[in-house]
């Protein structure tokens, strides 16, 4: 199997540096207080939240949710304040009174209710990652900077339809069988795509009913009921990644509802998954460009080349020889060929110093076991690990996969996707192998479904990374003029990185409080 990083978890995610022209403080201002009401009467039609108690998770459970041991008894505080219920909307919103679902909601409430601003939604990623922890996972824990918010907002979750501890289904068999080490042929590109045609037409007909159901609007929908149970005239909306893009589709379908909105690597006014994998193969190249120039600096270290070209020759070379002959290791399960090279080339700034390491072992790699960089690196990829029992789901697949391909209209064809995988390939020599065959909604039985988004005078900042490729720069821009809002320039590669870093997260707190934002922040640390 090649070490390709699946796009189907950011299939709806989700340049120089230099300063976006907006004006600082150009945010549109809402008053986010007209959110505070009581709870909606039973004659108004809305359903109530059903609170109960709060899953009580172990110690090893809390850790496996990437929460340091030393934070563990933070967890375990906010966990006693933390709420959490189901809200009952309907499968079909065009039918009400038919079938009903639940959603799981949670809400840390404000600390400072004196000077309470209203209820600000975490908009989780995906699609198909859970929200449900998110009060703690993403703000109150993140950061002190970050944990502020909680002062003056309540902070919601949930869980999308189709996740966790929301009302879900499972496809019979997710698609992606293993897949011969080595330069990838058409004869076994062919099997790939026939497996996934048919994989897709078995998942899609499985529960046809609900699957059907699975779309971004659909979400967007059980969020305004999830604001009207919990008794809020407006949400405020924090969203990452594919939550950008849930973020676009309620604030038009409910502009009426939205309060202040702040958008973290933000998706295309789009949902074409060929043109997303086109642009995002095209931003992880030139990343890699910036990624030669660091290595090139370094070349006593890494050996790579003394000019950003030499550096990109020799990992091209790489990604050729791997292929040409894929290495087995004892202690790996699969062989490492080109992909796994490319794969390596494709990190981010904060894995440039190991992604290097790896690389210069990999050119002189001789034993039968793999090297320490390489093995720690690339493993994860290979390796499934067992769940902690108890654990909540934090990325359900077969949600994931409906909602992508419910919402593509490029479905491509093998041939159509044959030509497009050789042209990503030849024009992205380093890094174009780790992405595989474009071909994940190839034959889905169910009709394609697309949002409408619409501009609206409410706040909103769009925060974009100008070197990232899982949300591409120019998409924000893209979004910016389909449906408006202010441009917030993060100055780094790191996908959803605003909220951690410090400096940046103080100012999305301070967006929330007062409306106003300044023209960027400098993200994550390039290392030294």
């Amino acid at each position: 199997m090649t070490y390709r990083r699946s796009l189907t978890a950011m299939a709806l995610a989700l340049a120089g540096l230099v300063a976006h022209p907006s004006a600082a403080g150009a945010a549109t201002e809402a008053d986010p207080s007209a959110s505070v009401t009581a709870n909606p009467s039973p004659s108004s039609g809305v359903s109530s939240v059903q609170w109960k108690s709060c899953p009580d998770y172990s110690d090893e459970v809390i850790q496996s949710l990437r929460v340091t041991q030393e934070q563990v008894p933070a967890f375990r505080t906010l966990m006693k304040r933390l709420e959490c219920g189901t809200v009952s909307v309907p499968l079909d919103h065009r039918d009400p009174g038919g079938r009903k679902i639940d959603i799981a909601v949670t809400r840390l409430a404000a600390t400072d209710k004196a000077h309470r601003l209203g209820a600000t939604a975490v908009l989780p990623g995906g699609p198909g990652n859970s929200g449900y922890l998110d009060p703690i996972l993403r703000a109150a824990l993140r950061n002190e900077e970050m944990a502020k918010l909680n002062e003056r907002y309540d902070i919601i979750g949930f869980d999308p339809r189709g996740v966790g501890y929301s009302t879900k289904v499972a496809c019979p068999t997710l698609p992606g069988g293993p897949q011969e080490p080595g330069a990838l042929t058409k004869e076994a590109a062919r099997k790939i795509y026939d497996g996934q045609v048919a994989a897709n037409q078995k998942c899609g007909r499985s529960d046809a009913a609900f699957l059907g159901q699975l779309t971004t609007g659909n979400v967007a929908k059980d969020l305004d009921l999830v604001r009207a149970a919990l008794g809020e005239r407006k949400l405020s909306l924090l969203g990452f990644s594919w939550g950008t893009y849930l973020g676009m589709v309620y604030r038009s379908l409910f502009p009426e509802h939205t309060a202040r909105a702040f958008l973290d690597s933000v998706a295309p006014p789009w949902t074409r998954f060929d043109e997303h994998v086109k642009d995002s193969a095209e931003a992880a190249e030139r990343d890699f460009g910036r990624m030669a120039a660091w290595l090139s600096r370094r070349d006593e270290t890494y050996g790579l080349g003394a000019t950003a070209r030499q550096v990109r020759e020799q990992v091209a070379k790489l990604v050729r020889d791997y292929d040409k002959s894929p290495k087995t290791y004892t202690d790996l399960p699969r062989p490492i060929d080109g992909s796994a090279v490319a794969d390596l080339a494709k990190r981010n700034s904060t894995e440039w110093a190991r992604a290097g390491k790896a690389l210069a072992e990999l050119r002189t790699a001789t034993g039968t076991t793999a090297p320490p960089t390489v093995k720690e690196m690339l493993s994860g990829g290979q390796m499934m690990g067992t769940p902690v029992p108890g654990a909540p789901e934090m990325l359900n697949m077969t949600m994931n996969w409906a909602v992508a391909c419910n919402e593509d209209s490029s479905r491509a064809g093998f041939d159509t996707a044959w030509r497009a995988y050789q042209e990503l390939v030849k024009r992205h020599p380093a890094t174009g192998r780790s992405w595989g065959l474009g071909v994940m909604c190839a034959g889905w039985p169910l009709p394609v479904q697309e949002a409408t988004l619409k501009r609206s005078s409410g706040s909103l900042v769009l925060a974009g990374h100008l070197y990232e490729f899982m949300s591409v720069y120019d998409w924000t821009l893209q979004t910016r003029r389909a449906i408006g809002g202010t441009v917030y320039t993060v100055a780094d590669d790191v996908h959803v990185s605003t909220t951690r870093v410090p400096e940046c997260a103080a100012e999305v707190v301070r967006y929330f409080e007062t409306g106003r934002i300044d023209r960027g922040c400098g993200g994550s640390a390039i290392p030294s």
